[in-house]
């Protein structure tokens, strides 16, 4: 597995800590630690997924069905055949 660059890592880290500190007010650190340790960062930081595509808004609703579901991939960005 090649990794994604540590410069984009750092402003999806950036971005979707602000979002998940902004709705469930957990300190930085917490919401830094368990973004993390999620699936949805390990599908983040593999470069040949090109997860990058993606916005800010997506990587954090996929961390939120992440932690709803248990799955990212139930979020509506990867599964974009049952939006049309």
């Amino acid at each position: 597995m090649k990794n994604t660059s540590v410069e984009i890592l750092d402003y999806y880290d950036e971005e979707v800590i602000k979002m998940i500190t902004e709705k469930y007010g957990f300190e930085q650190m917490q919401a830094l630690r368990i973004f993390l340790n999620s699936e949805t960062y390990k599908l983040l930081s593999d470069a040949e997924l090109e997860m990058w595509e993606f916005g800010p808004a997506a990587i954090f609703d996929m961390w939120e069905n992440e932690k709803i579901t248990g799955n990212p991939r139930n979020s509506l960005y990867l599964r974009r055949d049952e939006c049309v």
